[in-house]
């Protein structure tokens, strides 16, 4: 009974193609925006939770920010630009984190709680801003960043070829440098860099490793200096100190200014993902002793981050499934009202039915099949053009994007179930005709 049930109600459909595609083009546009849009949004998420995730849920990040950059700080801001046309000390800008403060925040490496450490370890990073050439290929201004070998402990990079840092290179102050991957391909080429020279500034550096690729490379939030993180170089911190000193140069735009930032970053990382709150305040109890004003440094937790991201891309996704399941309750009315007017033609059908022994079920079974096939159609075929949207958008725009089967399932199972919801009334409408009044029907 089931399998002519199914073959009448597809033979009913396809006697009107144009009319019965018609009626699933709503569905099939319903399912086909819920996973593109759902993708779009998983897909711009999960860029932003991996940029977070690179700095590590287990650390506490203290970074200096330059006076200026934060909004309200206009008159800092005007102070700053007026501090850099001389290298009298007076006119020099001095801000962020000193060599004081990591000596401080190195004592949370002693403190303990039941009997473990809080804190691995904390990694110290100074930015200096350089210029890099070897041969005829330059790059003005780049990032060189002095640190320890404990930075790979810290943050999520993986070295390529060679080797990163080493605690000799900091105790004999060793001109080498590790590069990351867009720097390799900047001033290498094709070319192997490895054990290669190059000029930082003034001074020879030997390469000694190349990084991995970062993800897309972009800051990760919170950081203050914003650049490619493909384009970073590594050298010994000590090495940076002794020979490039406090004292920068920024050069901009035609205009010069001097500045002294001992530290812009400090890293600590925590052995207890549990215990990063509490390693937090901590980290800003001490600073803000040092710092009154706490307008100079600011204390970035990526576990933090990583849970307002997570928080944020449910909403999100809630937003954008909600705004996409309107289309599928308008398809679904559509499937309604098409099995509405179907059920008004077919009246004098139902009536030689039930005059022969069709009960009201079976009336029932038949239209509740013949929107099922409707929704269950359009859901497969918006299925195939939801996939389809997403790539076509990465591939054309560049645009991030992540298709996930639940969102596939969910699509397909809220097109089916809407099918049986806005097919119910019909079919019931049709089963409790008066027998006698439908065959009278014209």
């Amino acid at each position: 009974m089931w399998w002519a049930t199914i073959r009448l109600g597809v033979r009913n459909l396809l006697l009107h193609k144009l009319r019965s595609f018609l009626t699933v083009l709503g569905t099939i546009l319903g399912v086909a925006s819920v996973i593109a849009m759902l993708s779009v949004g998983e897909g711009s998420k999960q860029a932003a939770v991996e940029q977070i995730r690179q700095l590590g849920a287990t650390n506490v990040m203290v970074r200096s920010v330059r006076p200026g950059t934060r909004a309200g700080s206009e008159n800092q801001s005007a102070a700053a630009a007026s501090s850099g046309s001389s290298t009298n000390p007076s006119r020099v800008l001095r801000y962020g984190l000193k060599e004081d403060d990591l000596r401080v925040l190195q004592g949370l490496v002693d403190t303990t709680e039941l009997g473990e450490p809080l804190v691995r370890c904390i990694v110290p990073v100074s930015l200096l801003r350089k210029n890099l050439q070897n041969g005829r290929r330059r790059i003005e201004n780049a990032r060189v960043l002095g640190t320890t070998p404990q930075f790979l402990q810290v943050r999520n990079i993986q070295v390529a070829r060679g080797r990163f840092l080493e605690e000799s290179d900091l105790v004999r102050l060793a001109n080498v440098v590790v590069l990351s991957h867009g720097a390799a391909r900047r001033l290498f080429g094709y070319e192997d860099p490895l054990n290669q020279p190059l000029l930082i500034g003034e001074g020879a550096y030997r390469v000694v490793g190349i990084l991995a690729p970062q993800g897309t490379g972009n800051a990760t939030p919170g950081q203050t200096d914003a650049a490619n993180l493909n384009e970073d170089l590594y050298i010994p911190i000590t090495s940076a100190r002794s020979r490039f000193g406090q004292l920068q140069r920024i050069v901009t735009a035609g205009s010069r200014s001097y500045e002294i930032n001992e530290l812009s970053e400090i890293a600590i990382a925590v052995r207890d993902e549990d215990r990063v709150p509490q390693v937090a305040e901590m980290v800003r109890s001490l600073l803000e002793a040092r710092h009154p004003d706490a307008t100079d440094y600011e204390v970035v937790v990526p576990l933090e981050l990583l849970q307002q991201a997570e928080h944020e891309k449910r909403i999100w996704n809630i937003v954008l499934g909600s705004i996409a399941g309107i289309s599928l309750l308008v398809g679904g009315i559509g499937i309604m009202n098409i099995m509405l007017a179907t059920v008004t033609e077919r009246t004098r059908e139902i009536g030689i039915r039930r005059a022969i022994g069709a009960k009201r079920r079976d009336i029932i079974r038949q239209f509740l099949v013949e929107t099922v096939a409707l929704s269950t159609t359009g859901g497969l075929i918006g299925i195939l053009l939801g996939i389809a949207i997403p790539w076509l958008v990465t591939t054309t725009m560049g645009i991030p994007t992540a298709t996930q089967w639940w969102s596939i399932l969910l699509a397909f199972g809220i097109s089916v179930l809407t099918g049986v919801v806005f097919g119910v009334y019909p079919a019931r409408k049709a089963a409790h005709m008066n027998p006698i009044e439908a065959l009278r029907h014209q």
